[in-house]
């Protein structure tokens, strides 16, 4: 199980969590609406009830101040009180600066009709009121609760995400500049005794073609303890020739892939454009998409490389003619850990994003492919590098 696949867990477990937390507060809020709501309409047809016990009284003496209570308890829930004819005669639990607009209790008259029922009051002598009402504040507010709950949750589990994954990152970029460190460190000692027993060789005067092998391979090797070397640190960027520099890279691929593979270059070495790069880092990033376009190939085909010289950048555009890459994978191929091969660590590509991106702040991204008919990569790289 590799990085790319843990991350991808990690991403389906916040979003069930999400969808579970979310289902279970709209399913218990939903409920508790419910019963809210009806108690409110027991409220308002007990309010209705006290007007109309409180409309048929005959004795003045009578007490009435229980059902004055009853009309004077209801303190949450909008309500108005018509006649048949439509005629405002009360309301309760509406703004009170803008009540006193006749225009403004007609339009909340008109919003009431339509959230719910009236409450019919029969008075004496075939008379008939109207109650009207709508749901409280409280009750609108618990409406709007769980979306607003749902979003804070979601908020959380973003940045619960990105904090998972800035702390991921960190410690993957510790563990690569440990590792690179080491590696360069550890290259030391046998380059020095290479060179030394090279020195050797030289003085015997002996198989001339062997010593000048010998001494490509010890440059080789030290170039590769140059380019650990610099992994974590900022890499000193120099105005080269990027024609030569990829010339130069293309050329120590050749002499290590097999005779099918043919590499087609649309530019010439001489072709001067001048970009801010760090030669030994920039050479590693070619070597390593030419060598995963070699492995998609497998052995047989065609690598073409394009150069693109524009007003503020150059465009590098690499082409195989191997298996293609689904569009799903064109970020995943780039992701640490990511391989289709049963051998490798899958960090070629994720290390050239890195120098690319990080170290020369250019691109370099899938710019298409087709399955069984080869893949592009683009790299973009700017002509000025603040």
């Amino acid at each position: 199980m590799n990085i790319y696949t843990n991350k991808k867990q990690w991403k389906l477990f916040l979003f069930v969590i999400a969808v579970i937390i979310g289902i279970s507060s709209l399913t218990y809020t939903n409920i508790l609406i419910k019963k809210l709501s009806v108690e409110e309409r027991k409220k308002v047809e007990l309010w209705a009830e006290g007007t109309k016990q409180l409309a048929i009284i005959d004795d003045p003496n009578q007490d009435f101040s229980f059902i004055v209570q009853v009309i004077t308890n209801n303190e949450t829930v909008p309500v108005i009180l018509v006649d048949e004819n439509n005629k405002i005669n009360a309301f309760r639990n509406l703004d009170s600066i803008k009540s006193k607009d006749e225009k403004y209790l007609y339009r909340q008259l008109e919003k009431m009709k339509s959230a719910n029922e009236p409450i019919e009051i029969i008075l004496g002598k075939g008379h008939k009121n109207y109650i009207y009402y709508k749901d409280s504040t409280i009750l609108t507010q618990l409406i709007y609760y769980p979306f607003l709950q749902l979003g804070v949750i979601a908020l959380f589990i973003l940045v619960s995400y990105f904090a998972f994954s800035y702390s991921r990152k960190s410690e993957q970029n510790q563990v690569w500049v440990g590792m690179s460190k080491e590696t360069a460190h550890q290259l030391g000692t046998p380059i020095s005794s290479l060179m030394a027993w090279h020195e050797l060789i030289k003085q015997s005067d002996e198989n001339v073609e062997l010593v000048n092998e010998v001494e490509k391979d010890i440059k080789r090797l030290e170039l590769i303890t140059e380019r650990f070397s610099k992994i974590g640190a900022a890499p000193y960027l120099k105005k080269s020739n990027i024609a030569v520099v990829i010339n130069n890279a293309v050329n120590y691929i050749k002499t290590r892939t097999s005779d099918k593979i043919v590499f087609n270059l649309d530019f010439s070495p001489s072709d001067e454009i001048m970009v801010p790069v760090n030669s030994a880092l920039f050479e590693w990033v070619i070597e390593n998409i030419c060598k995963n376009a070699v492995d998609s190939m497998n052995g047989r085909g065609n690598i073409d490389i394009t150069l693109q010289d524009k007003t503020q950048v150059v465009y590098i555009d690499i082409k195989d003619s191997g298996k293609g890459i689904q569009k799903s994978k064109y970020k995943t191929i780039f992701q640490p850990g990511y391989t289709t091969k049963d051998r490798g660590w899958g960090l070629g590509l994720s290390l050239s994003k890195r120098i690319i991106e990080q170290n020369h702040s250019g691109k370099v991204f899938v710019k298409s492919s087709e399955l069984n008919q080869g893949t592009i990569i683009r790299i973009v790289l700017k002509k000025n590098v603040r």
